[in-house]
């Protein structure tokens, strides 16, 4: 018998999930250097079980939620968006959770207001608290980041005058405007692509890493995809030029958007431009807004050679990773080579993610936003470094058009799976942390089950 599904039931589910998530985080989340705790602490292990109840909860949820998008009476867009506000409700006043990278933007934000070079330096350069919270790795690094996204960030340095909990709470309501637009583009693209608008909804703006990492975690990367969804949009109408500023302003923020510029080509084409004219008129527009963008944000072009940022010693890449087993085979066999084997892989990523960008775009043309998300997804895949998040750079379009239930499964699997793999603190686990995470996620698992008896009982008791 199956286990009855509302859409009450999946909102208060999530909802709960939420709760556990931004409860836990108060002591085992990415906090403040004055707040965090020792992680062997009676506090913290506390706190990282809470979170991975909370988050099995939520991804229970999302999946029930599927469940009944797919069913006879899917609710209606509109209805899902009140269920993604409501979820989204408790993290709104949480602290960071799953990366520290909100600390960084907060920095180059302060530095970019202080008139520093945030791309020829990192945040150890502004010195003060505000460097201190920023992950050691990335304090001696300049921005990979746009002008326009720096622009955003030094307004709010400057609007929260450094205040910590005002800038965090500054950029997490970015962050929300940037799901906002991702909610409001999806549907339009979904229609466009002839796929379920609920559908879309649900794997696009619902989807737990959305919630973690674009909500919680307070990712750029929610600015960037909401403008790049706004600009496909506009080019789907009668403003393809709008279309191709909005997604020039994506890339500003971060780069892998400028892949968006195909589409916003093509749809032109489409539309019965030629070619020719499409062309010219998305570099012109695309131009145009870079020289406005950079020239407003007062930061130069630096962040072209900023591009190339250290990876990650927690990053696991498929190239990083079998550039590492390259070197260590190479070392074991005494090989001078040893050094230049992840470069190499690298290297090698960024051919084979071009190759599979034109062999995507020569198939789907007919198809430009499901072929950009692919694009992204590969863009994200086959690169020097990866996190959860990236993996939304594709699947916020590959959830407006990808032309299968099938692809939607298999796609909703990959985030079930990379929404487990982040720590809440941001950081490398340990035995005892992965201990106390799993042990969090079954207890989840044992009370959804008895809830799940529960529901049944009065059933199997009337029909015996």
């Amino acid at each position: 018998m199956a286990f009855p599904v509302d859409l009450r039931r999946c909102q208060i589910l999530g909802l709960a999930g939420t709760a556990f998530l931004a409860a836990g985080g108060e002591t085992a989340g990415a906090l403040p250097v004055r707040d965090l705790l020792h992680p062997a602490s009676a506090g913290a292990a506390l706190g990282l079980v809470a979170v991975y109840f909370g988050l099995v909860l939520l991804i229970a949820a999302w999946a029930l939620l599927g469940r009944l998008v797919r069913g006879p009476r899917p609710p209606a867009p509109r209805a899902l968006l009140l269920v993604l506000a409501v979820w989204a409700a408790p993290l709104l006043l949480a602290p960071p959770l799953f990366s520290r990278d909100v600390y960084s933007y907060l920095a180059q934000g302060a530095m970019v207001d202080a008139h520093m070079d945030v791309y020829a330096h990192g945040p150890a350069q502004l010195g003060g608290p505000l460097a201190g919270e920023v992950a050691p790795l990335w304090r001696h690094t300049g921005a990979p980041y746009g002008p326009v996204f720096l622009a955003v960030a030094a307004a709010l340095s400057a609007l929260t005058r450094g205040e910590l909990p005002a800038g965090l709470f500054g950029m997490r309501l970015v962050a929300l405007a940037g799901v906002a637009l991702m909610a409001a583009a999806l549907p339009r693209l979904a229609r466009h692509s002839g796929a379920d608008p609920a559908a879309a909804l649900w794997l696009g703006a619902l989807n737990p890493l959305v919630l973690l990492h674009l909500v919680a975690g307070a990712h750029n990367d929610a600015v960037m995809l909401g403008l790049l969804g706004a600009g496909l949009v506009a080019a789907l109408g009668r403003w393809p030029f709008l279309g191709a500023v909005l997604v020039t302003l994506a890339a500003l923020v971060k780069a892998p958007a400028a892949l968006g510029l195909a589409a916003v080509v093509v749809l032109q084409v489409r539309a019965g431009r030629s070619t020719a004219k499409a062309l010219v008129a998305t570099a012109v527009a695309a131009a145009g807004t870079t020289v406005a963008a950079t020239a407003a944000a007062g930061t130069g072009y630096g962040w072209i050679g900023a591009l190339n940022t250290p990876v990650s010693p927690q990053n696991w890449a498929l190239t990083t990773l079998l550039g590492r087993a390259t070197r260590a085979l190479l070392e074991h066999l005494g090989s001078d080579l040893a050094p230049l084997a992840i470069p190499a892989w690298h290297a090698l990523g960024v051919v084979a993610a071009g190759a599979a960008i034109v062999l995507i775009w020569l198939r789907l043309r007919p198809r430009p936003v499901y072929a950009l998300g692919l694009s992204l997804a590969a863009v994200a895949a086959l690169g020097p470094a990866i996190r959860p998040w990236y993996a939304l750079w594709g699947l916020f379009l590959i959830a407006a058009a990808a032309p299968s239930t099938s692809v939607r499964h298999r796609t909703a699997a990959v985030t079930g799976v990379l929404a487990l793999c982040v720590l809440p603190g941001g950081g490398p686990a340990d035995t005892g942390q992965l201990v106390l995470a799993v042990s969090g996620g079954a207890l989840a698992v044992v009370v959804l089950w008895q809830a799940h008896q529960a529901q049944l009982a009065p059933a199997l008791g009337n029909t015996a």
